[in-house]
């Protein structure tokens, strides 16, 4: 079940009777650790996914010849 708030939702799982039991007698903050959880894992992916991406562009950089790039520059700084 997902219900619009404001910026917010409320997202709704099932977990076992037992361990929101004994979550609650140790004093954990169900939602604070469910929420900071999926915005760890949220955080995680969209690196990994950065990180495939840079690897996608590494080939395409590495076909740029920085020689050539610089003697072009320098060409045209001497003709202005």
């Amino acid at each position: 079940m997902v219900v619009i708030m404001g910026s917010y939702i409320t997202v709704s799982t099932k977990v076992k009777k037992e361990v929101v039991e004994k979550a609650r007698r140790l004093g954990v903050n169900i939602s604070e650790v469910l929420r900071r959880t999926l915005e760890e894992e949220v955080r995680r992916r969209e690196l990994e996914h950065l990180g495939n991406r840079l690897n996608e562009l590494d080939s395409v950089l590495e076909k740029i010849d920085v020689k050539e790039i610089v003697r072009l520059i320098r060409e045209d700084r001497e003709s202005r």
